[in-house]
């Protein structure tokens, strides 16, 4: 465990895989990490992981959709500590044929993927530029830049959250805020994607995959920290993680 720091950093949607493993290396660095997720009660093994390993960490339920639970969020975040990094990790991935792609599912993924990134953004901006420094952070997939078979909701959400990731990274980089957006190609090993190739696939598939054929959660927090520990002069703006495995 890394000593103490005395700077915070937030994970909106802070989920079990990605989400956990964000907060849990930020938290062995030493940061105190505030996660927030739509069912916070779901926090509390993360939060117990990361202090029985020496580390900080508060959690709260927080639906990234409304405008007033984000402000209030990153000032909570903030309140004792600056604020360093902010990193937004909602996901939002569903399959439907374009058929049966209703209003609702799609207003609701670009509600989740695309304007709740918006809001994270613009309320971490605010409070990076006030302490003159700091990082934001966007989850993106492989629907960021390329939509495919049945992920039209999905793939523009994503694409989306790419073009105010860009749009922010132009203009905040200036003013000593690293943006970045990472593109995760890959099936994350984790107990949803394992049962979704086995049932794609058969019994055998999973048996059938390479070592190292699905990215580990913390090779993704890996990614993240070091992307924060960048020096302005060789910012990443785009980071884009794939298995050696990965067909692209």
């Amino acid at each position: 465990m890394a000593h103490q720091r005395n700077a915070s950093v937030a994970v909106v949607g802070a989920g079990d895989f990605i989400g956990a493993a964000i907060a849990e290396k930020f938290a062995a660095e030493g940061y105190r990490v505030f996660g927030g997720r739509r069912h916070g009660d779901q926090l509390v093994e993360l939060k117990s992981r990361i202090k029985a390993a020496g580390g900080r960490f508060e959690g709260r339920s927080l639906d990234a959709r409304q405008e007033s639970e984000v402000a209030d969020f990153l000032a909570w975040a903030d309140a004792d500590q600056p604020l360093e990094a902010v990193i937004f990790n909602v996901g939002a991935n569903v399959n439907f044929p374009i058929l049966e792609t209703t209003e609702r599912v799609f207003r609701k993924v670009w509600e989740m993927a695309c304007q709740a990134g918006f809001l994270t953004g613009r309320e971490a901006a605010a409070r990076l530029l006030a302490h003159g420094r700091g990082s934001i952070f966007f989850t993106g997939a492989t629907a960021s830049v390329r939509g495919g078979v049945g992920y039209a909701a999905f793939a523009s959400a994503k694409a989306g959250l790419r073009a105010v990731a860009q749009s922010m990274a132009r203009e905040l980089g200036p003013k000593n805020i690293h943006v970045a957006h990472l593109i995760i190609d890959s099936g994350v090993d984790t107990a949803f994607v394992r049962q979704r190739i086995t049932a794609a696939r058969g019994p055998d598939a999973l048996a059938e995959l390479p070592p190292d054929a699905l990215m580990a959660p913390t090779s993704i927090a890996n990614a993240y920290w070091d992307l924060h520990q960048q020096s302005r002069d060789g910012w990443t703006f785009e980071l884009d993680l794939r298995p050696f495995a990965e067909t692209w």
